[in-house]
């Protein structure tokens, strides 16, 4: 298995869907292509932004983390 590649807090900020056409999210450390899903169309997910670390914004979600099941996990947050 191949190791996931390391991404900044910066790296991960440009991945918004405005700055470049990848939207990108974190959760517990891991980075996850959120593109495909028309709930982040834009880089908005109801009250949530792409291109930062939603883990202690999961409390406030109607849904667990299983969500992120649906999603390849494409980095690491470092």
């Amino acid at each position: 298995m191949n190791e996931l590649p390391v991404y900044t807090r910066s790296q991960l900020a440009l991945r918004n869907g405005d700055d470049k056409p990848e939207i990108w999210i974190a959760y517990k450390g891991l980075i996850y292509d959120v593109s495909r899903s028309r709930l982040w169309f834009k880089g908005k997910h109801y009250e949530h932004w792409a291109g930062q670390d939603l883990t202690d914004e999961l409390k406030d979600a109607p849904h667990d983390e299983w969500v992120f099941e649906h999603f390849d996990a494409i980095g690491v947050l470092k």
